[in-house]
């Protein structure tokens, strides 16, 4: 009791840094803002009721120290007593972040709460009416908000929502009689009788699209729309009296959407929905549904009895629901040696906490931190016993098992902003691979030489020669990825392909053939290098020896190897019709493929050397750089501004067409797409911040050359560093006082990492599904001398990791 009343008065003295939160306020409750302890952690989890961010009872001293704060609610979750566990109620709503949709031991666990008072850990048990009424207010209001972790997580979640489509407001429906019979159901063109779609304006049934492997439908209901425009289609077998759960497609969004009006809709057809029975996949769920033609398990390697693993760097990522993407890359770069020295072996998380600002949360050093921590440590890796219901029905054996940790803080942070990571849908490891490089540069542009994102980086030069007078132009730039073209005519199995290609031809219209029966082309990854490499014809090239359009021959290599080599296999390849569009195009098509993946890589042959003894360069046009008229005009064609299609082909030095789209369809989300162009007299008179002057001197450039780039990039430090990388003639030009020589690629490569060109293979991602932006992603890594895969939070031995079906591989190098 004494102890209680002296608890309380050190309380009362203490209520100036107790604050009661608005409805705005950011709450954290449910995880330490820089490890991964929660309430079921020792100790349980200690809010901050003046700030309002959490810590694990490790932590929330150095807490008290940095800000002075010292009253906290403390939040303990533990085990209900048996005799306490009642039945558990059917679940009603999908929770968000949790294996298997539901929480399933939501009903184990009981909070505990308490006051706590620092430095001496004085408690006081909550609720108590003793308490002054501002510690009650504050308490009551901590306990009754959403988390902002499960905040964030939610508005994630909700993104992904259907929209309603504008077109079920007006859509029209003819008057023809239609009636839908409620079932017996086939395509109106075809013998097709699944995955076939009603057409809501004229009744018409229809088969879907056509898969990459020849299953599915023969596309008829595509077809319909672009003879007819008639905008929704319904698939049959997903309508049940639940109707939010029917597929209701827009052919014009080319996306799923809600139709409000749908119960009408249907019953101008003569259907009634309350008796119907789900009998098809929707088309979310057959994107997730493994492909039968493809042997998914081989990338999960879910026949298999696996050896499961624990301790330091064996720690599992529990997915928030399509997070596998995250998780995947998350865990390739944390095994490189720099990732591990720059947030693990040299920055413990004090330090990081210290430096971190008064939100560590919104810190991306601080986040990257506790996620080495997490993932390295092994503190959150120990084993537990599960058995499952299914286990103990067929008299199965308990298995270890691991939690796993949930990075729903660091996604939350990586995402903001970001008009796809933001969101709770699958997406492109390969483009979060490259945001999350981008962040980790930025977070590190203080201190240039401890950004771990170097590691990626290297020089890619491209040499263009001008056939009719033999004069060369070079250009550089910046990139951390080397992304391959692959080349099925180097396929080692053509005759094979061929073969199936053949059968499959002279099946009978919905005859199915067996995964044995499909064979994939097998490319070697050296083919896949030397197209890379291949010279490649640039037609209607603007030749500034002659004044006039030419062909020219590109070729490319690189000026620097990095210290790791990611490579990116592009499985997709463009049909005819498709249509402009950010990273997905219409008209793409997933290539089915295996490729032969050696361990050792050797890449010296690659190795550009610049301007050779005997080239002439091709003359700079006097004035401004001038975009292409043709080039400007076509894609103006496709609907983009003049503005942007004149920094396109300026960007690319007006080389061809398809360079300037890719350039455009890759920056439609800079910053300054839309700024005007800026003209060399208006460009001069620019000031420049001279504080950024000296970041880029400290990347070893020269202050001239600085000064330049950033008025050429409106003030951008990073891509600056890369407008000089592309620039490499003016960056050896007299006036930017850099000494010209006859290597064009100069002095300025010094500033990244280079070496060898020798690679042994550290690590594959994977990726299932028809889409990089659906399906599933593993990684399989190598540790310790043996292959590793981390599947979500699942780690294991793996028994025959699947090379050759890898979607980004990453090769360190090798130091002789």
């Amino acid at each position: 009791m004494e102890e209680q009343q002296r608890a309380m008065e050190v309380l009362r003295s203490h209520l100036t840094r107790v604050r009661i939160p608005e409805p705005s306020t950011r709450i954290y409750k449910q995880e330490c803002c820089i490890s991964f302890d929660s309430p079921r952690s020792e100790g349980g989890l200690f809010v901050d009721l003046n700030s309002f961010t959490a810590y694990g009872r490790d932590y929330v001293t150095w807490n008290y120290q940095k800000n002075g704060n010292p009253v906290y609610l403390n939040i303990k979750e533990v085990p209900k007593p048996e005799s306490d566990n009642r039945p558990r109620k059917k679940p009603t709503l999908l929770a968000i972040g949790l294996e298997g949709g539901f929480d399933a031991k939501q009903q184990d666990y009981e909070e505990i709460y308490s006051i706590v008072i620092l430095p001496e850990f004085l408690s006081l048990p909550f609720p108590n009416v003793d308490l002054p009424e501002k510690v009650r207010l504050s308490v009551e209001a901590v306990l009754a908000s959403v988390g902002a972790e499960r905040k964030e997580q939610v508005a994630a979640w909700t993104a992904d929502k259907k929209k309603v489509s504008p077109f079920a407001h007006s859509l029209p429906q003819l008057d023809n009689g239609v009636l839908v019979p409620p079932s017996g159901w086939k395509c109106s063109k075809c013998e097709k009788t699944e995955n076939l779609w009603l057409n809501l304006t004229d009744g018409v049934i229809l088969c879907g699209r056509r898969n990459w492997d020849g299953t599915g439908g023969n596309n008829h209901a595509v077809e319909h729309f672009n003879a007819t425009n008639y905008p929704l289609a319904v698939k049959l077998g997903t309508i049940t009296s639940d109707l939010e759960n029917a597929d209701v497609y827009s052919y014009p969004e080319d996306e799923t959407v809600e139709d409000p009006f749908l119960a009408q809709h249907l019953a101008h057809f003569g259907i009634d929905f309350s008796s119907l029975k789900k009998t098809e996949m929707t088309t979310a769920e057959r994107e997730l549904d493994q492909n039968v033609n493809f042997d998914w398990n081989r990338i999960q390697e879910n026949d298999k009895h696996l050896e499961p693993l624990f301790g330091p760097g064996y720690t599992g990522l529990i997915n928030l629901g399509n997070s596998c993407y995250l998780a995947s890359v998350v865990q390739m770069i944390f095994a490189t040696r720099d990732f591990q020295l720059r947030y693990y072996e040299n920055l413990n998380l004090d330090d990081a906490f210290q430096l971190a600002p008064a939100d560590p949360t919104l810190d991306l050093n601080t986040q990257m931190t506790k996620l080495a921590h997490g993932l390295l440590s092994g503190k959150y890796s120990a084993p537990e016993k599960q058995v499952s219901e299914k286990d103990v029905a067929e008299g199965g054996t308990e298995k270890l098992v691991q939690n796993g940790i949930s990075p729903r803080m660091f996604k939350s942070l990586i995402g903001a902003g970001h008009p796809e990571f933001a969101t709770s849908r699958q997406q492109d490891a390969l483009e979060f691979f490259q945001h999350l490089i981008e962040q980790v540069e930025r977070s590190n542009s203080a201190n240039p030489s401890e950004d771990p994102s170097r590691c990626f980086n290297f020089v890619v030069e491209e040499k263009i020669m001008c056939s009719a007078s033999g004069k060369v132009k070079y250009t550089k730039k910046i990139d951390n990825v080397l992304s391959l073209n692959i080349p099925l005519s180097a396929a080692v199995n053509k005759g094979e392909v061929a073969i199936m290609e053949k059968t499959k031809a002279q099946k009978l219209p919905g005859e199915k053939g067996g995964k044995e029966d499909y064979v994939r082309p097998r490319v070697p990854l050296s083919a896949c290098l030397e197209s890379f490499c291949a010279s490649e014809a640039v037609q209607d090239f603007y030749s500034s020896a002659i004044r006039g359009r030419t062909t020219a021959i590109k070729t490319a290599g690189l000026a620097t190897f990095p210290e790791y080599l990611v490579l990116h296999m592009r499985k997709f390849t463009l049909e005819a019709g498709w249509v402009p569009k950010k990273l997905v195009l219409n008209g793409g098509a997933w290539l089915d493929v295996f490729i032969d993946v050696p361990d050792i890589v050797d890449i010296s042959y690659m190795r550009s050397k610049g301007l050779q003894p005997g080239e002439e360069v091709l003359p700079e046009t006097d004035g401004s750089p001038a975009a292409d008229e043709m080039i400007v005009s076509k894609l103006m064609e496709m609907g983009f501004s003049r503005n942007h299609c004149e920094k396109a082909a300026i960007n690319t030095s007006n080389t061809g067409l398809e360079p300037a789209m890719n350039w455009l369809l890759s920056h439609l989300d800079d910053p300054d797409i839309d700024t005007p162009l800026i003209t060399k007299t208006d460009q001069n008179a620019q000031p420049v911040d001279e504080d950024l002057v000296t970041t880029l001197i400290g990347f070893g450039f020269h202050g001239n050359l600085a000064r330049k780039a950033l008025r050429e990039t409106n003030g951008d430090v990073e891509r600056a560093a890369e407008w000089i990388f592309s620039h490499s003639e003016e960056a050896n030009s007299a006036d930017m006082d850099i000494s010209s020589g006859s290597n064009a690629t100069g002095g300025v490569d010094k500033v990244l990492p280079d070496g060898p060109g020798k690679y042994k293979l550290l690590g594959f991602v994977s990726h299932m599904g028809t889409s990089t932006q659906s399906g599933h992603y593993v990684v399989h890594i190598r540790k310790d001398g043996r292959w590793v895969i981390f599947n979500d939070c699942k780690v294991a031995v793996s028994s025959d990791p699947p090379k050759d079906m890898g979607y980004l591989y990453f090769f360190q190098r090798i130091h002789s």
